[in-house]
This record gives structure tokens, sequence and C-alpha cells, in this order.
């Protein structure tokens, strides 16, 4: 659909994220950026152009993913809980040799449709099958940071060689919307070496890095103690073990120089105490992953701890290999699916917080700030509208308990679901 040059959308609540919510409010679109935000009287005194009144609804910034592995999505259902997480490891290995390049793109689109109609915006994904760049951004309008993946253990490969090449295939990655960086898996599943070279190109070029770590407590024993079952099992398979014992996962990045604004350190579930202010002063983003989290019956995700020492917490939905199915029941990636299961496990947390985990915060960790994540002059036009007719008071709480699709998503400033087509409405 062709770029609007200015529209004006009305609806019955504005929740811009940075600033208290509006009633009967409007966002002003020019191009593909937010030109105002304010009260519908004092936007159509000001402006003219097209205008859509979307009715009984209200407006938030598109949602930011923060965490994916869209590779994954059509593994739902397939792995029921484990009681070890080496045991989901090699379940998931396994699973992944049986898999075609054609399955791999089919589930990374059908990924990508799934965040896009329940208002994902923007998504940082880990790309475990780089060929399929640049072809799957170009069939989505979502805004997408694949991250990536690198590993190196059990291909014995020097993380030079590793590193070199994620670089030769970014150099050829161009593309209006979505960009890529890089993501070395795990320190259990790299080297040290890796997350040092790694860590020291995306501050010289400039590159979003993710890293799953202090996932799991075997983890945790593993690098504290120098013992576990993760230990055992990566030392029978010949890991140099060398970096494990006397420092936490956290602290083990810290040794490495690889905490940084650039890092989104994924999961973080098991600090040593001094790990949550580490994280603060290096300003490493912290994302959870509500359902995955669940998924493997963590231990209680250190929110408060993170919060209090101040760390930027945002939130994923990882991948739907992670997310309990019912029989019969149909699992999707959905952010407002995440916000609610956080909810129900943090109960002493406003809705407003953790709404901001779910956009402003995401856009903070990805290097979007003040961009993505709210809606503001000179925001991008990435807006989402979700049905609601109840009380002003509390448009933020129903908005986070939303389910299902999302009526409209603009992303900057183009119909993504244009709200006269939309099956929602």
């Amino acid at each position: 659909m062709p770029r609007v040059t200015l529209l004006i959308l009305r609806s019955r609540a504005v929740l811009p994220v940075c600033r208290p919510a509006i009633e009967n409010g409007a966002v002003a679109v020019s191009g593909g950026s937010i030109l105002t935000v304010g009260r519908w009287r004092d936007v159509q005194k000001k402006f003219s152009g097209d205008i859509l009144d979307l009715g009984e609804t209200v407006l938030l910034p598109g949602l930011i993913n923060a965490h994916c592995h869209l590779d994954y999505t059509d593994m739902a259902g397939l792995f029921p809980p484990r009681k070890s997480f080496c045991d989901w490891i090699k379940l998931i290995t396994t699973e992944k040799a049986h898999w075609s390049f054609s399955d791999y793109a089919t589930s990374w689109i059908n990924g990508a449709k799934q965040l896009l109609h329940s208002g994902t915006t923007t998504v940082a994904d880990i790309e475990a099958v780089p060929e399929l760049l640049p072809d799957v951004w170009n069939a989505t309008p979502l805004r997408v940071v694949s991250l990536l993946e690198m590993t190196g253990v059990r291909s014995r490969r020097k993380p030079e060689l590793i590193l070199r090449d994620a670089l030769d295939v970014l150099g050829e990655l161009h593309h209006a919307r979505s960009r890529g960086g890089l993501s070395p898996h795990a320190p259990y599943s790299t080297t040290p070496a890796l997350l040092r070279h790694a860590a020291a190109i995306a501050r010289k070029r400039k590159l979003l890095v993710a890293t799953h770590v202090a996932e799991s407590a075997t983890e945790f024993q593993m690098f504290s103690n120098a013992s576990g079952e993760l230990h055992h099992w990566l030392e029978k398979n010949n890991r140099d073990m060398n970096d494990c014992g006397g420092a936490s996962p956290v602290q083990l990045l810290a040794r490495h120089n690889a905490l940084g604004p650039h890092l989104m350190a994924i999961h973080a579930n098991y600090l040593k105490r001094g790990d949550a202010r580490l994280l603060a002063q290096k300003r490493t983003s912290v994302v959870h992953c509500p359902r995955s989290h669940d998924f493997f019956s963590h231990a209680k995700f250190p929110f408060a701890t993170l919060q209090r020492a101040g760390v930027n917490i945002c939130l994923g939905t990882d991948s739907l290999s992670t997310v309990r199915k019912k029989p019969r029941q149909t699992i999707e990636l959905s952010m407002f699916d995440e916000m609610q299961a956080f909810a129900a496990k943090h109960e002493d947390v406003s809705p407003e917080t953790i709404l901001k985990m779910a956009t402003v915060n995401g856009a903070r960790a990805i290097g979007q700030e003040g961009k993505l994540g709210e809606l503001k002059r000179g925001a991008l036009a990435d807006i989402i509208s979700l049905p609601y007719a109840g009380d002003f008071g509390e448009t933020t709480s129903a908005a986070i308990q939303h389910r299902g699709c999302v009526t409209a998503s603009l992303i900057g400033g183009e119909w993504a679901i244009d709200p006269s087509k939309s099956p929602c409405v």
C-alpha cells in the first residue's frame, strides 16, 4: 500500500507510553514519522489531512519483541517440558538435523505472520540459518534485527573464522527496514575468544549483539563451581573447561569485556550478588521471556534485583519450542501473551511498567530509543490499534490483557494491517 503523506488517527484512547494516557486522543502521521500526539480536539485544530476515526479503540506503539527464534516457530508443541536443560538441548539439536531449508523458511515466515497479527512491529531474532536472509525480510513488513548465531564448540573452528563468515554475510545484507547483528550463542556454547572478538567488532561497527546468559541453574553451576550436569556433558564432548569455576556467567562476560550497551543479555535468570549492578554499570539490557521461563520451571526471575540496580529490562517471546502446549491448544508468538504471563508471576509490577518492557525498554535495548516503542513527535510511525470500550482509567491494564489479533498496524507510515480489512474489526 502506498505511503500516506498526512494521516490523522483518532481513537477513544492513546497510550504514548512516554507520557500519560490520552482520552479521546489522536496521532498525526506525516510520511513515516509521527508529527504530533495529543487530544483529538487540539490535533484537529492544528492539522489537516486524511482523518481516520478508529472509534472505540486504543492506539499504542508497536510492540518490540527483543528475543525470538523465528526459525523454530513450527516446532511448537514438539517438546514437552524436560527435567533436564541438557536433555532439551539434545532434543532440539536432534530435531534441527532433520529440518530442510524449506522447513526453516516456512517456519520463519509463519512466525513473522503471528507476530505481526499480535501487535509486534519490531523483532530481534536469532538467525541460525543465515541463508534465509534477505528473502525472509522481504516477506514481512516487520522491522527485523537478525542476529547471526555463532557457536564453535562442536565444530572446533577458530573464532576468527566464525566471526569472519558472519561479517561476510552481514556485508551482503542491505535493507530499508531490517538489519543484521551478531549472536555468540551462549558462554557455554562458544569460546571466550569468540565472545571477546564479537564484542570488540560490535563496538567498532556499532552492531547489536545478543547472548543467552545465565539461563539455567546448571549453566550457573558450571561456571560458578565447575560442576553439574552441563559441565560434565560438555567436558565429555571435549569442550575446554578452563573458563569454569569461580565466576558467574555474567562475571565471565565482564572478564571478556563483552558487556556494554551493544549487548542484550538474554534470560539472566540466575545471578550472583553484584551481577545486577555490573549489568547496570555496563548499560547491558536484559531480555526476559516469561513463557519460556515457565517452560523450564526456572527459579523466580530476579526482576526486583535487576530493577533496583537500574538495569533496562525488556521482554521477548523466545521460540514456540519452549512454550507449554496443552492438548488441542493453539499457541502463537505473541507479546501480549508474554506480558500476561509476566503479570501473573509479578502481581506487584504495574501495568505501565509491563507495557514499557514490551515497548520503550525494547527500543532502548536495540539502540532505537526515541525512534521506536513510544508515540511522540519525531518517532517512527509504528502504531497498533486494539478494540477497547471500557473505563478510560483501566486502559493500560486492559491493553496488556488483550487477546487475539490487533485491529490495525502501521509500520513506518504504511499499513501492515489495514483497519478496513482487518479480520478483527
